[in-house]
């Protein structure tokens, strides 16, 4: 009796639990659904689990939204790609359900589930399943119908194409905004599919009615499938019938349509091709560019970098040049921190004699910013104009810029700016960075805020890689050790850090006559936060120096510290103590 019983137990405890009051446990339930099939076999998964779940209906959208995820990927648990057809039942149940993630899992696992049947199967089952959707009485499922079309299209027969596409025109005038929308979004899709003959006619005619739509949430997704038509049809075909439209919307009443062109014109103009950009989008890009609109502004000047590089460097300088001056004193700090974003790359777009005269004063006045947003966009592309102008103009011009924002009241610019400090140092050579730069780098060890002080000390490990050992220790090594007298015990914890990073750069021999007695000397401080940390620090020298040394200055140091009053020191100097011995006994 035991055996007859033992398969009907999972089918029991699921039903159980899929109605017991604790979500969770009908969410674990839901979860463990491919378990429960493998247990089931194949032929009772069909017969009797999917039907129970078609008919089960929970409304936690949690249980419904795991549920449909977990259906598209049960193709195998039902006997494979033949009875596919058995799972679509249950999720065309879930096309119809209000909350909006539900619907658009379930028509995710119908499109993962179409997308392997047989023609055949597409044809008896998937085809009428989107029709069924499509005459729902209740708006979500045609919202769900909408996504479907793309899948069921190519296997259908022609009269049967014919009723789709007639079908999916029907949703793209549906009394409801939210059905145009979802037609909106999926007709790019839709159209992939679609034959040239019918693509021209048909569906041009949907994209056309959408475009005219009287709701902005409906024609700023018609935006998107200006891109969309403009990759499948012909360059002529895309001229005569994408370009009046985008023109068009970039004239729209509605701000946000306006916005949606502004981001997708990079897009657009690679559909439409080089002649009707330069005649008719051109126009409309400054149009965008000079919005009364922020957000719209916000979003051409995003661009400004990618369109100047489909024009030739005359038409950039002619016609979007004077847009970007206007930019650079907008009275949105927004739109400015956007230009700041990409300016630097028109730079090789213009060439070297554009940029010095046209562009360098723009820079100058971002790097002046009121803004820091708009000062730290300009400070981190500035590689990208040295490559043009070289590194003499850029000295000249925009160093004394930078030596302002070295000291700039926000923290996070001047964080900006030492970051920045190695690629520059590189770039200008050892004789330049002492002159202009070095007393900045040491200037930051003292700074008010901890992270400037990190980045400061990080900054000096990467400057003695860059300039090598001899440089450091001539220009860096004398400064840092000199401020461990600093009266602010924060100011000698910097100086311990920079010590446990420049030991490594600065080789075995420097560690031991420079550094080392230094951070000795250190762990007689008065402050428990000195002491252990030189307690790490010292733990960190052990790879770089002599064992003769380890037993001579640091083991000594660390005994010492474990037997401080303070428990946090005890504590660090014991973990060096435990890891010096480790490291003795391995070697």
């Amino acid at each position: 009796m035991s055996m007859v019983d033992e398969p009907l137990y999972p089918i029991a405890v699921l039903i159980d639990e899929l109605k017991n009051d604790d979500i969770q446990l009908r969410l674990n339930s839901i979860r463990r659904l491919s378990t429960i099939a493998r247990a089931l076999g194949e032929e009772r998964t069909r017969k009797e689990l999917i039907p129970f779940l078609s008919e089960n209906n929970d409304d936690d959208d949690e249980v419904l939204l795991a549920m449909a995820e977990e259906l598209g990927v049960f193709i195998p648990y039902v006997g494979g790609i033949e009875f596919a057809h058995v799972l679509l039942p249950p999720l065309e149940t879930l096309c119809t359900v209000e909350e909006t993630c539900v619907r658009d899992k379930a028509v995710e696992s119908l499109c993962r589930i179409g997308s392997q049947m047989r023609e055949s199967d597409l044809v008896d089952y998937f085809v009428p399943l989107v029709k069924r959707l499509a005459a729902g009485e209740w708006f979500t499922a045609r919202v769900s119908a909408c996504g479907l079309f793309h899948i069921a299209y190519p296997s259908a027969s022609e009269p049967l194409k014919a009723e789709l596409r007639s079908v999916f025109s029907q949703l793209c005038q549906d009394d409801m905004p939210m059905v145009r929308r979802a037609a909106a979004t999926n007709l790019g899709k839709f159209a992939a599919t679609v034959e040239p003959a019918h693509l021209k006619t048909d569906i041009m005619q949907i994209f056309e009615d959408l475009t005219q739509d009287d709701q902005d949430s409906v024609r700023l997704l018609a935006v998107e499938g200006c891109a969309a038509l403009g990759k499948l049809l012909e360059p002529q075909d895309c001229v005569a019938h994408i370009l009046p439209v985008i023109v068009n919307f970039s004239q729209d009443k509605s701000w946000r349509v306006r916005y949606m062109v502004a981001n997708q014109l990079y897009e657009l103009c690679e559909a439409v091709g080089p002649e009707p950009t330069k005649t008719d989008l051109v126009p409309a890009y400054v149009r965008l560019l000079r919005d009364n609109e922020a957000e719209v502004r916000i979003a051409a000047a995003g661009k400004v970098t990618k369109f100047s590089r489909i024009l030739s460097p005359e038409l950039a300088i002619q016609h979007i040049l004077p847009c970007v001056k206007e930019l650079s004193s907008d009275s949105s700090q927004h739109v400015r921190s956007a230009l700041a974003s990409v300016i630097m790359g028109m730079a090789p777009v213009l060439g070297k004699e554009a940029t010095i005269e046209q562009l360098l004063p723009i820079f100058l006045s971002l790097l002046k910013d009121e803004f820091p947003d708009v000062r730290l966009n300009i400070i981190s592309k500035l590689d990208q104009v040295n490559q043009v102008i070289g590194i003499d103009l850029l000295s000249q011009s925009l160093l004394p810029a930078i030596v302002e924002l070295a000291e700039d009241r926000h923290w996070r610019v001047r964080l900006a700016i030492i970051e920045y400090i190695p690629l520059l140092a590189s770039q200008l050579g050892v004789g330049f960075f002492d002159d202009k730069l070095g007393a900045l780098c040491m200037q930051w060890l003292q700074d008010k805020v901890y992270s400037i002080r990190d980045a400061a000390a990080n900054n000096l490990k990467r400057l003695a890689e860059e300039f090598g050992p001899d440089w450091a220790m001539q220009h860096i090594v004398p400064q840092v050790l000199d401020m461990i007298k600093n009266p602010h015990y924060l100011y000698r914890m910097t100086v311990l850090r920079a010590i446990s990073l420049l030991a490594p750069v600065m080789g075995s021999e420097i560690t031991c006559s420079k550094l080392l007695p230094v951070v000795v000397t250190a762990s007689k401080d008065r402050v428990p936060n000195i002491k252990f940390n030189v307690a790490k620090v010292l733990q960190s020298l052990v790879p770089i120096v002599d064992h003769s040394v380890v037993e001579k200055s640091i083991k000594p140091c660390l005994v010492e510290l474990a037997e401080d009053p303070d428990v946090d020191v005890r504590y660090f100097a014991n973990q060096a103590l435990q890891s010096i011995d480790q490291v003795m006994m391995s070697s």
